[in-house]
């Protein structure tokens, strides 16, 4: 069965996202960066639920009787189906390649049994074996790098609704939305009970998790008629009312057009007002009336006017914010979780960001492991927007339009305390060039090694003033970098 056959997942029948506190738990390696296959991304290797579980092996190819031990594949997991997916075939992985085994709440065990070496959380230094915790990524040489979620053995069957559609594995749904961790699939299923009520809702989470995107994914499966929207926080200070309610000609100013506002151009639709929370408590109170009866006034008119609009407002601010009033006329609330608990979706929504910010490309191969590395271990304020910022950068010193984006902006580097406690970030400087004839050849290559060659993020670790300094000592040297830049292994 392919990707597109997969079924339309409403077999529940309740309109809700199932309580899935309940469920067991297990640890699950997620894929986020394959060399020679990036199109499976987001697969996972679903270790064993119960505590003190044997050991489990996982190499390349399918499984056989010499295996020391039970064999993990990658599936496909989504709600109320779970999937096998093909077996790895590169070359450069051991047949069994290494063993894990879940620790209770503590993480997973792992050791090396193949040739290719272990790197734990990007670092650069070879380890054969240690214990992974949520959030941890595992590096296979330089051909599979492993992200360690915690997730539920099993995902019942979700409601998605009468008009749900297939969309294939790892790929944005039909409204747009990206990711295939738990905390995903419950947001689809909230969206689709909440687009079959006509009561107004509250859609919070912090700033740019996607709370716009999930006010159009609501509005295009309730209404077939254009949204109208708005940030709350750009109303001209003492004209709020005006805005929303709208105004009679001539009023208040001798000169001024008619104008319906927004509770007007919404009538038989959706009106979005994202940050409402900036609205002064004062102003929310003018918005009772209308929500609860649809009745409201337009400024300079003595008539009552009528408008059956629903409300989608979203706010990053607490409940606290807003006056209860208002918070009552609200009841349908959604979250919109953050990146730092859906880590799992960041290859995924890296990759689908990519295609946007360099359409017709192919976004698959375009992320460096160096790169995803730190995108995936990264603390994310802003969410989403700041994951798009790191690539809009890494993609400006990319070398061309077809190379793939190397560069890891210093925002997402590790801020390592040096014996002082100052953060790494605030060291001195690197030597200036006149120091370039002193450095020792070896510490070179080192460098280059650990950036795979690449001179444009050598030169900069080495202190050096330009990318031409380090190409005249690698000449020099006879080092290896750029396209001579080989691994020192064939197995690394």
């Amino acid at each position: 069965m392919t990707d597109d056959d997969f079924p339309t997942l409403n077999e529940t029948g309740t309109g809700r996202s199932p309580d899935t506190s309940a469920a067991p738990t297990t640890f699950a390696l997620v894929l986020a960066w394959c060399a020679d296959q990036p199109d499976r991304l987001g697969e996972s290797l679903m270790l064993p639920a119960a505590a003190g579980s044997p050991w489990s092996v996982f190499g390349r190819g399918d499984a056989a009787p010499s295996d020391p031990h039970p064999r993990l594949t990658l599936v496909r997991a989504r709600p109320g189906r779970v999937e096998s997916a093909a077996p790895l075939t590169n070359p450069r992985l051991s047949r069994v390649q290494l063993r894990l085994a879940p620790r209770g709440d503590q993480g997973v065990s792992f050791e090396r049994l193949g040739r290719a070496p272990l790197f734990h959380n990007g670092g650069d230094r070879e380890i054969d074996h240690g214990l992974l915790h949520a959030g941890d990524t595992l590096q296979i040489g330089k051909q599979l790098m492993f992200l360690l979620a915690r997730r539920p053995a099993w995902q019942a069957p979700m409601d998605q609704g009468p008009d749900a559609r297939p969309f294939p594995f790892g790929a944005p749904d039909p409204l747009g939305l990206v990711g295939e961790s738990p905390e995903m699939w419950r947001l689809r299923a909230h969206i689709s009970f909440l687009a079959r009520r006509r009561e107004h809702v509250l859609i919070t989470g912090a700033s740019g998790t996607g709370k716009e995107k999930v006010a159009h994914a609501l509005h295009s499966l309730s209404s077939a008629r254009p949204l109208v929207a708005r940030n709350a926080a750009t109303f001209p200070e003492g004209l709020i009312d005006a805005e929303l309610f709208g105004n009679a000609r001539n009023y208040p100013n001798v000169g001024m057009p008619e104008r319906p506002g927004l509770i007007g151009e919404a009538n038989g639709s959706t009106l979005f007002l994202d940050e409402i929370g900036e609205l002064p408590v004062a102003l929310q109170a003018h918005l009772l009336r209308v929500l609860d009866a649809g009745e409201y006034q337009r400024l300079g008119e003595g008539q009552t006017r009528r408008s059956t609009f629903r409300l989608l407002a979203a706010t990053n601010r607490p409940y606290a914010a807003l006056k209860s009033d208002l918070l009552a006329r609200l009841p349908l609330r959604i979250e919109v979780p953050d990146l730092n608990v859906r880590r799992d979706d960041i290859p995924l929504l890296a990759r689908y960001l990519v295609r946007e910010i360099a359409p017709g490309t192919r976004a698959e191969g375009k992320i460096s492991l160096g790169l995803m590395s730190a995108l995936v271990r990264h603390q994310y304020s802003t969410n989403v927007r700041e994951l798009r910022s790191a690539l809009l950068e890494s993609a400006a010193h990319a070398a061309g339009p077809e190379s793939p984006l190397t560069w890891v902006p210093p925002a997402l580097a590790p801020r390592s305390p040096r014996a002082d406690g100052m953060p790494a970030a605030d060291r001195d400087p690197p030597p200036p060039l006149a120091m370039a004839a002193e450095l020792d050849p070896t510490r070179i290559q080192e460098v280059l090694d650990r950036h795979h060659g690449n001179l444009e993020l050598a030169w900069r670790e080495l202190g050096l003033s330009s990318r031409h300094a380090l190409t005249r000592l690698v000449s020099r040297h006879g080092l290896h970098a750029g396209r001579s830049w080989r691994p020192r292994s064939s197995e690394s």
